[in-house]
């Protein structure tokens, strides 16, 4: 005769079956790079940067950058970044670039952390502070809309010593099209309470990362040294000529057009990059 409590045995059988189970937790000393995706953590075998000496026209932002991921690779005092500016300027490569850099010197991690999983930064920063090893929490294209008062104010809580801030041994880095990250509108301006007080609170989002770095449009002199930088290195030929006119098909100048040109030369070539 079946019992009442062994109908409920069944049923939570059932329901265990129709659950996945959890995934294993990742293994923070063993790869050079993760991506969180607000549940689990999957660990990249191989962290891929461009060369830091093939990323030319940002000289002196490579240099803050470098140095200061390097600090935190070596367990020194470093700062939070945010690297804003124009699109294709070599934002999101030279912060890859220079954790590869300096696991020469330590044993530092990126975490790449998509935008839909930040409300799951707490979880992710618990399990990186029990972690002997220091860890540069990676954010790309961060922009929060209009309106969205929820994720500024958590990124600032993360920044500044929140009860979920990040541990001492993780470090955000950001990149941003916008310096003040969150969108902005004209309407600022019309507000009758206090304009110049929203602009302000946006912007002191900005400032609560230790390095605020700009990224600016290249000039056609740093647009042609970006390419003949990628094009000696890779041992191909190329025409100055051609090169400006692909950028004008492309409809402007920076290192990701730079980077397609030395695509498309590498393909004529019959050449593989």
């Amino acid at each position: 005769m079946t019992t009442p409590a062994d109908s409920l045995a069944r049923i939570a059988a059932a329901l265990e079956r129709m659950v996945p189970p959890a995934p294993p937790a990742p293994d923070w000393l063993a790869a050079p790079a993760y991506v969180w995706d607000g549940t689990a953590a999957r660990a990249v075998a191989h962290l891929e940067a461009p060369a830091l000496n093939l990323l030319r026209g940002i000289d002196a932002q490579k240099d803050v950058v470098v140095e200061n991921v390097a600090r935190h690779a070596a367990g020194h005092a470093a700062h939070d970044m945010l690297l804003w500016g124009a699109r294709g300027m070599g934002k999101s490569a030279l912060i890859r670039a220079s954790v590869v850099a300096a696991q020469g010197r330590g044993a530092i991690a990126l975490v790449q952390v998509t935008q839909d999983a930040l409300p799951t930064l707490a979880r992710l920063f618990a399990a990186l502070g029990g972690a002997s090893r220091p860890f540069l929490v990676f954010i790309d294209d961060l922009g929060f809309e209009e309106g969205d008062g929820i994720g500024p104010r958590a990124l600032r809580s993360w920044l500044e010593g929140g009860v979920e801030a990040r541990p001492a041994n993780v470090r955000l880095a950001v990149t941003s099209n916008r310096r003040a990250i969150v969108a902005r509108s004209m309407r600022e301006q019309d507000d009758p309470i206090n304009p110049r007080d929203v602009v302000d609170d946006r912007l002191a989002l900005a400032d609560r990362f230790g390095l605020s770095v700009g990224f600016h449009n290249c000039d056609q002199d740093a647009f042609l040294a970006i390419i003949a930088g990628y094009a000696d290195a890779l041992g191909l030929a190329w025409e100055q000529g051609d090169a400006l006119e692909w950028a004008q098909r492309r409809g402007g100048r920076s290192g990701r057009v730079a980077a397609h040109y030395i695509t498309e030369i590498a393909g004529r070539a019959g050449r593989h990059v």
